[in-house]
């Protein structure tokens, strides 16, 4: 029997490339806070059907799942985990396209609209 005040860390399936955890880190260093996170969800919407949202926590849910990337540490919610588990974060500085990308095997369809990340 566990008790309530026992929290174990469940590791969810979503990885940073080196370049992405690299374009983290100054993010973060500009940012001043060392007590930040970068928080991945999904959201309804977009013609996709889904949104991702990448964006800094500094708060910690109940079933949040997370993993670290050398120094980075990256948060799942459990309600969007299923459909993250395999997908890559990286990062393009190229002249066609600046931003991270998502590269997910549990995306069904892409957008002809363009990207749905939120």
């Amino acid at each position: 029997m566990t008790t309530a005040t026992e929290r174990t860390t469940a590791a969810h399936g979503v990885t940073l490339t080196p370049v992405a955890v690299a374009k983290v880190n100054t993010l973060l260093e500009q940012e001043g806070r060392d007590d930040l996170r970068l928080r991945i969800a999904v959201q309804p919407g977009g013609c996709s059907g889904l949104i991702y949202q990448l964006y800094f926590d500094e708060r910690l849910m109940d079933g949040d799942l997370t993993v670290e990337f050398d120094g980075v540490e990256v948060v799942v919610d459990k309600m969007s985990n299923p459909y993250l588990a395999g997908a890559v974060i990286d990062f393009a500085d190229s002249i066609e396209k600046q931003g991270f990308t998502i590269d997910n095997p549990n995306a069904q369809s892409s957008c002809a609209c363009g990207d749905s990340f939120g």
